[in-house]
């Protein structure tokens, strides 16, 4: 899944490139031209369609407006952005609860077929490509070596592009695949996940409980020494979850004597996906949001081409006419561009 994702990235600079040869533009400086493009309109789509989606909206405004206040606040000209244990070990672990147990993937593996399981299987470094396994964690077992046409993503079920004004790649709501919430919960193929996507093979086969990604989150921060949710709601001066917020209902199912431990000493992971579940909205919010928005704002403000530190800057890109004339540039429009505004390239297996 990343993957192709990559790959259409890889699709958007390099229509990028081709439109800036067709202009003119000299080789001297064609790449820095497109990466300047290429990497503003990235971070524009993160700033104003992405953090939006994942984060409370209030939170990336005052911060891309007002600035940070924990991370970084005050960076010297040549320091670059660093990323905190805070962020890669519990709070952009956030997506782990967004994923699906299955998509309706493309037109082979729909109504629901592109099962989570699947795609671990059909991607080398987590499953293998070629079934059966000689053995099923080793990722090299298999004898394919790329991924088969079969399993090629259908963008039009992942990027709704009838909100972006566009029906023409658009899909049918029933096979368009929505994110899950943000919350305690994660679905039932996380628990058990393939030895290759966390380099396992070999040697003796680990307990079940390894195989679970919520004990695997939780392991890594207690290796780290992270700090607890409660902790760092002290630190970034926001207000804490109260001991009711861990009470049973919508999310993980917690027993007394745990319900009472996380009240006062929360793992910071579960805590940041308990604020967004406690909070309704299915955003991150409070210590999570706080976190995100502040580390994404400082990465983009060291980037070498910068929107934070080029305000006045502004996307021209979109193909949708009245969203390139009101410099909206979403994750729909960036697609469309690289794509050629065509359905059979974002969709190349067909109805």
């Amino acid at each position: 899944m990343v993957a192709q994702i990559h790959c259409a990235f890889i699709r958007f600079h390099n229509r990028v490139v081709g439109d800036l040869i067709n202009k003119g533009v000299s080789s001297a400086v064609l790449f820095e031209t497109a990466r300047e493009t290429v990497v503003k309109h990235y971070q524009w789509m993160l700033r104003h369609d992405f953090l939006p989606r994942i984060v409370d909206p209030g939170i990336v405004e005052e911060v891309f407006t007002k600035g940070r206040k924990f991370f970084e606040p005050a960076p010297g000209e040549h320091d670059f952005p660093t990323m905190p244990i805070e962020f890669s070990v519990a709070a952009y672990r956030l997506g782990h609860s967004m994923v699906r147990g299955a998509y309706n993937w493309n037109r082979i593996f729909d109504n629901g077929g592109g099962t989570l399981p699947l795609l671990f299987r059909f991607t080398g470094t987590s499953g293998i490509l070629s079934p059966p396994p000689a053995d099923a964690g080793d990722p090299e077992a298999g004898t394919f070596e790329r991924l088969p046409t079969n399993w090629i993503a259908d963008f039009r079920r992942l990027f709704d592009f009838r909100a972006a004004g566009r029906d023409d790649p658009g899909v049918p709501a029933e096979k368009f695949n929505v994110a899950k919430r943000i919350d305690t919960q994660l679905v039932n193929p996380l628990a058990d996940l393939p030895l290759g996507s966390f380099g396992g093979r070999g040697g003796p086969a680990p307990a079940a409980i390894e195989l679970n990604l919520a004990f695997r989150n939780l392991t890594r921060a207690n290796m780290m020494s992270l700090a607890t949710g409660q902790q760092m709601a002290k630190r970034l001066g926001v207000k804490p979850l109260l001991p009711s917020d861990f009470e049973n209902g919508g999310g993980a199912q917690l027993s007394e004597p745990l319900r009472k431990k996380l009240a006062e000493h929360c793992p910071l992971w579960f805590y940041i996906l308990r604020e967004a579940e406690a909070n309704g909205s299915g955003r991150l919010t409070g210590v999570g949001g706080r976190i995100v928005a502040e580390v994404f704002h400082r990465a983009m403000e060291g980037s070498r081409y910068s929107i934070v530190r080029d305000p006045f800057w502004r996307p021209f890109l979109s193909p949708v006419a009245e969203r390139h004339a009101k410099h909206v540039f979403e994750m729909t429009d960036l697609m469309l561009y690289a794509f050629q505004e065509r359905a059979d390239l974002l969709n190349p297996l067909g109805e």
